[in-house]
Parts: structure tokens; C-alpha cells; sequence
């Protein structure tokens, strides 16, 4: 038990950690620091296309097989069915009517791709590695959480609920997927020789640009939690924070199941755990545009986003490496 706490104390007081933290604690202040948007959106383009571009390599030595064919179905499946849960519990737990609660559940079953990046870094200084192709399944497990949740509106809420038109071309297009999965294939196909070439570029500085693109997410996250208190009720906030634990247990239970390496294990953990906060709001705002975006955005970017960051993803690390003998 020791170990395990001087293990997660240790990553909670990495760099990555404590620069989301001072952007949190600058904004809950009302400090003036900010980062330019402009300067923000590059830092998000260069960090999807490093760790794609990375994971395709890793695939390309890796090469497919029937693990890397079960991962991405395990994927598909949990993606669907954590939101089932979710609903569940926000139903018991909360007021909040059939649609919102539709709504949130869907982003607790798609990922948080910033999340799987920060949990990249946290293996990667704990000295161990992970399936290239944890990317690919990162990117399955967008789309099939809001299909859950419009499934759930149609069973209980409003009658006959359909996708609207062009929903299913904003999810697959969204630009965050087209550029994880563009990189990845592109990483894919170049291989080793590609990762030579452009590897001063997405390895030396990836670290640094983490930390200050954490930053920025501090400030968001805390400017979110400033302006949306009415709806942080405490079964809500009870929720953002329980939630990511269980979705964790699930990845667990799949990464063991899987056969994945201890790195791999800590990546599912923190996909199941994590929340969306890009491409499930787009979609929500075609797809349910009643559904009030305070609840989800508040939940998803201002709770279980600075929850998974200080104290998940170390969690997630201590457990996932004392269940296999890391």
C-alpha cells in the first residue's frame, strides 16, 4: 500500500500535473492569465498529431493481430454500453430530466483524447511502454456513446427520437478524429523511417508542450467551475467524481481480459474513465440541442477532467501495476 501511494504522489507532482493546476488555481483567482486561442488550437493540432503519428508507428512494428482486433471491439462495446450505466446513475442520484441525463452520459462514454495524451506522458515517465494501436481504439470510442444516448432518449424519453441529418458525417469528421486518425495512418504506412525523419518534432518537444497546453485547460476548466455553481448540485458533483472510477474498473477488467501490457492497461483505465468535451458537445448540439450544455460541459471539462488529471490517472497507474506485478 505504500508503494502505491508513493507512486501516485509522485505522478501528482509531475510537471504535466502541476501546470494544470496553476492554470486552475490562476482562473478560480481571477487572475488575468490566458493563453491566445490561436496559440491554444496549435498546441491541440501538435499533440494529436504526435501521439497519432507515434501510435501508427508502433502499429507499423507491431504489425495486426488478433489482440489489436479484440482491443478495438472491446472499444466499441464499452464505448456503447458506459453510458447505459451512467444514465443509471444520474438518474438515481440527480434531478436532472431524461434528456440531460441522456446528454451527459454520452460524453462518460466517449473519451477525452487530452486525457489519453496526459496518461501517455505519466506511463511514460513511470519507465513503461504501451500498444501503439491504444490510438486506434482512443478513436472508436468517439461515435458509438452518442448513439447510446440517443437510443436512451428514443426508449425514454421523447417518441421516435432519429438522428438528424448529417450528425453521423459531423462525429466521423470532427477535426480532432480526422487528425488522430489521419496521423495514425500516416505513421502507420511511413513506419520507422517516417519516425526518423520528423522524430525532433514530435518527441523532444512534447513534454513542453503538454505542460502549457494543460495550462490553458486549467484556466478553462476553472473559468467553467466559476460560472456554472447552480448547476453543480451535490449529486451531480457526486457523479463527475464517482463516475471515472467505475468506467476505470471496466478498463481494467478489459485491458487483463486482453492480455495488454501494463502501460496498455493504464491507457484503457483512463479512455473508459475519461469524458468528452470536444466532439460530444458538436454532437449534442445537433443531436439533442435541448439538452442544456452548463450540465454536461460543467461535468465533463470542470469536474471529471481536473479529477482524472490530479488523482485518476495516478490511481489508475498504482492499480493497474500492483494487479500485474509492474
Amino acid at each position: 500500500m505504500d508503494g502505491i501511494l508513493a507512486l501516485a504522489a509522485g505522478n501528482l507532482l509531475s510537471p504535466i500535473i502541476l501546470f494544470f493546476a496553476l492554470g486552475l488555481l490562476a482562473s478560480l483567482a481571477r487572475s488575468d492569465l490566458s493563453i491566445p486561442e490561436a496559440i491554444a488550437k496549435g498546441m491541440s493540432i501538435y499533440l494529436l498529431v504526435s501521439i497519432g503519428f507515434k501510435g501508427g508507428v508502433s502499429v507499423s512494428d507491431h504489425g495486426i493481430d488478433a489482440t489489436l482486433l479484440l482491443s478495438l471491439v472491446a472499444g466499441l462495446i464499452l464505448s456503447f454500453s458506459i453510458p447505459l450505466i451512467a444514465f443509471a446513475l444520474l438518474r438515481s442520484m440527480t434531478r436532472l430530466d431524461v434528456t440531460d441525463a441522456a446528454a451527459v452520459a454520452a460524453h462518460y462514454g466517449s473519451i477525452s483524447i487530452v486525457t489519453f495524451v496526459a496518461a501517455t506522458s505519466v506511463i511514460g515517465s513511470a519507465g513503461l511502454t504501451s500498444e501503439g494501436y491504444m490510438v486506434a481504439v482512443a478513436a472508436v470510442m468517439e461515435a458509438p456513446a452518442i448513439l447510446s444516448a440517443l437510443w436512451l432518449i428514443a426508449r425514454f424519453g421523447k417518441a421516435g427520437a432519429e438522428m438528424e441529418e448529417g450528425l453521423m458525417r459531423e462525429i466521423l469528421l470532427n477535426g480532432s478524429i480526422v487528425l488522430l486518425v489521419g496521423s495514425f495512418a500516416i505513421g502507420w504506412i511511413t513506419g520507422a523511417e517516417g519516425m526518423a525523419m520528423i522524430s525532433p518534432l514530435i518527441v523532444a518537444p512534447f513534454q513542453g508542450v503538454l505542460c502549457l497546453f494543460l495550462l490553458d485547460m486549467g484556466l478553462v476548466a476553472g473559468r467553467g467551475l466559476r460560472d456554472a455553481r447552480s448547476v453543480l448540485t451535490p449529486g451531480v458533483f457526486l457523479f463527475g467524481v464517482i463516475m471515472p472510477p467505475i468506467g476505470a474498473s471496466l478498463g481494467l477488467m478489459a485491458g487483463l481480459l486482453l492480455g495488454l501490457s501494463t502501460g496498455g492497461v493504464v491507457l484503457f483505465m483512463t479512455l473508459c474513465a475519461s469524458a468528452s468535451y470536444i466532439a460530444v458537445p458538436a454532437a449534442m448540439r445537433v443531436a439533442l440541442p435541448e439538452a442544456n450544455p452548463s450540465v454536461y460541459l460543467t461535468l465533463s471539462l470542470g469536474v471529471t477532467f481536473p479529477f482524472n488529471l490530479t488523482l485518476g490517472i495516478p490511481l489508475y497507474l498504482a492499480v493497474a501495476s500492483l494487479v500485474t506485478g509492474a
